[in-house]
């Protein structure tokens, strides 16, 4: 199966495909965290018009996230940033390509109204095998849900505090850290998706 992994520079949903024998390339403008061969630096728009038969896309999700709703008409430029953001989101969801998944966290109601549709499916992490809580929403084309692979049940997860909040402080690459899909999401979808 050929793959592309949109906006992805740590290539963990890439090399997930790749273990199980698929022809999977990543794409982002920043360059890969393992420096990859099967990562193409640049555009991801120049390559959609290219022949794939799955794309899992993680485009960015500050102006579109439900957390961040509040800064809308707060900041200057923040509004026109979202409707950009959400007009690319459409862009790769609408993409000539049989079998789509784009993911992001929960959306607020202004960028749905942009995308015209809402998520199919919210994961957790804590699903697929890892100490972790982050609700992840999938936007899915072609593609059936994904069923959990290995649950973990607990009452506060090694990524939270007491009050359930995430506990990455902030610093300069905190959506860096953020932003990088876990492993065992990234297996499930190699491993049922690919069967496809």
């Amino acid at each position: 199966m050929k793959v592309l992994i949109a906006c992805e520079y740590s290539g963990t949903v890439r090399k997930a495909f790749r273990e199980l024998g698929h022809d999977a390339w990543s794409c982002d403008l920043l360059p890969s965290d393992d420096n990859s061969e099967y990562h193409i630096k640049g555009d991801v728009a120049e390559l959609l018009q290219k022949s794939w038969d799955l794309m899992i896309a993680h485009p960015p999700c500050t102006y579109l996230c439900n957390s961040g709703v509040h800064w809308l008409g707060r900041q200057k430029g923040r509004e026109e940033k979202m409707r950009e953001g959400a007009l690319f989101f459409k862009t790769l969801l609408e993409a000539n390509i049989p079998k789509i998944c784009v993911e992001n966290p929960i959306m607020h109601k202004y960028a749905k109204q942009i995308i015209g549709c809402d998520y199919a499916q919210t994961v957790q992490p804590w699903q697929f095998g890892e100490d972790a809580s982050k609700a992840t929403c999938l936007w899915l084309k072609g593609l059936q849900k994904l069923e959990p692979t290995n649950v973990i049940k607990k009452d506060r997860y090694a990524n939270q505090t007491p009050s359930g909040q995430n506990k990455l402080g902030p610093s300069a690459d905190r959506w860096k850290i953020r932003s990088k899909t876990y492993e065992g999401i990234a297996r499930a979808m190699a491993e049922q998706w690919g069967k496809i």
